[in-house]
């Protein structure tokens, strides 16, 4: 039963603590969603260039060895 309370308290300290935090406004938070989506966008269409690149590459080296 010790766990049960040591749980219990850290329950409770969260919960203190995250009253202290500062959230942000429904505008500050789209905006950050927004820019987060652009990146990931961003992000996955390098990547996918890059692998579809190395791919095309790696096809020709091997065509070429033949």
């Amino acid at each position: 039963m010790k766990w049960f309370k040591k749980a219990r308290a850290f329950c409770k300290e969260m919960v203190e603590e995250l009253k202290k935090a500062s959230w942000p406004s429904w505008q500050e938070l789209r905006k950050s969603t927004v820019t987060v989506l652009v990146g990931i966008v961003l992000l996955g269409a390098f990547v996918g260039a890059v692998d579809i690149s190395l791919y095309h590459m790696v096809d020709l080296l091997m065509y070429l060895g033949r």
